[in-house]
């Protein structure tokens, strides 16, 4: 109960790429590639309508020659990440639902391939391995993995509930067309959005309203948001902003406390918070609905 694309790069190695995982120069990249033409994080695979899409992130690709920033992905394409760098799709597994997990206070989302779970403050899902979570989920190919505490490793299937200290962890089968893409576009009642971001500040205008103005950390977030121009994993959006940092932990940490700063502040001048939402596979992006707009002055 997964969806994932096999690659294979020019040095012949093959992998087993997911929605949210990144390419790119980073260490961190689920695939790595440690080339000077290649960005830092260079693009990323995304589920989206039922597809397995390579989104363009820092850097460029190219598909047939021509430019694109995102592509949709299919056995036997050519995808060109440079001037004479290319990477091959083998395979697109694309199953009719995927493993997902719900709790108390945690919405439903998909499982990415290994997942920690921490209870504090609150229950979360966090993708990757961290050694001071209370229980670990991971994908063995077709089958998956949960182990809470020193407990053995058990298998998990749609259906299953377990306890993780005072939390009840459900995991659940999510269809396909529900499991990725980016958040439901809203018409609606709020103003439109004009959000013009500096790096370090950040001016929310709407008519007949204050301005909204950020600075700091939090106009950190929106500006690279901005940027990206699409959906990032969690660990890329905190790792351009502390770049000094190398720990997940307390990467994790600083982001989630800054993002809860950050709605708390949208939610004082009048803007809508899910104007910063999480995909809940460990991505974050900037939500615009089709009125607004946003200005890269960075």
């Amino acid at each position: 109960m997964r969806a994932f694309v096999r690659v294979r790069t020019e040095a012949g190695d093959e992998f087993e790429l997911v929605h949210g995982d990144v390419i790119g120069r980073l260490r961190s990249a689920a695939l790595h590639l440690d080339d000077g033409r290649v960005s830092e994080a260079h693009a990323m695979i995304s589920l989206r309508d039922n597809e397995l899409r390579l989104i363009a992130l820092r850097g460029g690709f190219a598909v047939d020659g021509k430019p694109v920033r995102e592509a949709a992905l299919s056995a036997g394409l050519a995808v060109q990440l440079a001037r004479g760098l290319f990477l091959s799709i083998l395979d697109v597994s694309l199953p009719d639902a995927v493993l997902g997990v719900a709790g108390d206070g945690l919405p439903t989302q998909m499982l990415p391939p290994v997942a920690s779970f921490f209870t504090s403050p609150e229950l979360r899902v966090a993708a990757g391995w961290s050694d001071g979570a209370l229980a670990h989920a991971w994908s063995t190919g077709e089958e998956w993995s949960l182990r809470v505490g020193a407990e053995p490793a058990r298998a998990v299937d749609a259906g299953d509930r377990f306890q993780v200290g005072n939390h009840t962890l459900r995991f659940e089968a999510i269809p396909l067309a529900a499991a990725g893409g980016t958040p439901t576009q809203q018409g609606g009642v709020d103003a439109p959005l004009r959000i013009v971001a500096n790096f370090d500040t950040v001016n929310i205008h709407r008519d007949g309203a204050v301005v909204t103005s950020l600075s700091g950390v939090m106009a950190r977030i929106l500006s690279e948001l901005v940027t990206f121009d699409g959906p990032v994993p969690w660990a890329v959006l905190a790792g351009q902003i502390w770049s000094r940092e190398n720990e997940p932990d307390i990467l994790r940490s600083r982001l989630d406390a800054n993002l809860t700063r950050l709605r708390r502040r949208l939610r004082a001048g009048g803007v809508r918070t899910d104007l910063v939402s999480s995909d809940g596979a460990g991505s974050i992006e900037l939500l615009l609905y089709p009125h607004d707009e946003a200005v890269d002055r960075t």
